[in-house]
């Protein structure tokens, strides 16, 4: 038998499309602890049942495998930071996480679109995970659209649906990728932008624009959602995500721009310009609002910190 390659095996997993959740219990001695999981799945409604799967490698391992009670949050459109948190930070992730606490004293995120209360219904081995089976106790549904997640990436399926609307349209769709200090923008005869495509495919956004980032040498990894707003003019629609590079090879059209100069510079539209220096006032405090509206008029919804 030829053996498995466990990073090719590890990528054809990530090309199933999941939401994304963080999984809550408590130590023996009280303290809150979390993770950040796709491996979870409804299993019955009658017993009421869920399944997660805590990996070996967790250092609340033991507490999840030990557990008499835990939680699920479905994380929702503009949690990734929430994610990003459960998933590398170290030390007391709840004191930067905003929850509250359920029946049984186990945290519950707040803004979660799902929030599910379980009890240990039975725990199985899994290889280099464990199975951790829970029985509904209480949950709160809000009804909003959930966070997704695949080959490695975040995407909002509610965030691209509103790129396109009932009468059709061209989407154009772009990344702010930070580079340490600067942002990586497009020169153009009309002007700067951040790297973006356009395409007239629903469902295509996200897929479209990282291989435009690839194509103009950048490999980054996508984050929150930051503008989604129509050109009522020319019958556009605009999605700007942030990003932050990991690996670049510039096209030469590509200009590495310090953020303290973003507000000097000359912008292909009024709308950009508007964006990237919101962009460069945001990001002195490192909290980031998703604006949603057209070029005029719209709303900035407030999003936690990023580090």
């Amino acid at each position: 038998m030829i053996p498995l390659d466990p990073r090719d095996l590890r990528t054809a997993f990530g090309s199933f499309m999941t939401g994304v959740t963080v999984v809550t219990a408590l130590r023996s001695d009280g303290t809150p602890v979390g993770f950040t999981a796709n491996s979870f799945t409804s299993v019955s409604l009658e017993p009421p049942l869920l399944l997660v799967c805590p990996g070996r490698f967790l250092s609340s391992y033991v507490s999840f495998t030990t557990c008499t009670h835990f939680a699920i949050n479905i994380l929702a459109e503009g949690q990734e930071e929430v994610s990003n948190t459960f998933a590398r930070s170290k030390g007391d992730r709840f004191a930067v996480t905003p929850h509250s606490f359920d029946a049984a004293g186990v945290p519950l995120i707040d803004g979660a679109v799902g929030q599910f209360s379980c009890k240990t219904h039975q725990i199985l081995p899994g290889g280099d995970h464990c199975i951790l089976i829970g029985e509904v106790t209480a949950f709160h549904h809000s009804g909003g659209s959930g966070l997704g997640y695949v080959g490695g990436q975040y995407f909002s399926l509610g965030l691209e649906r509103a790129a396109f609307d009932q009468r059709g349209g061209t989407a154009i769709c772009g990344a702010i990728v930070e580079d340490g200090d600067h942002v990586l923008l497009e020169q153009t005869p009309q002007g700067l932008h951040p790297p973006q495509c356009t395409t007239a495919h629903r469902g295509q956004l996200i897929a479209d624009l990282l291989q435009t980032l690839a194509g103009k040498g950048i490999q980054a990894e996508l984050d929150q959602a930051y503008s989604v707003f129509e050109d009522r003019e020319d019958r556009t629609h605009h999605s700007y995500f942030l990003a932050t590079a990991h690996c670049i090879t510039p096209a030469v059209s590509i200009l590495k721009v310090p953020i303290s100069a973003l507000q000097q510079q000359h912008f292909a539209t009024p709308a950009i310009a508007t964006m990237m220096t919101r962009f460069a006032r945001e990001s002195q405090t490192r909290s980031f609002g998703l604006y949603l509206g057209d070029t005029e008029d719209g709303a900035i919804q407030h999003q936690p910190k990023r580090t």
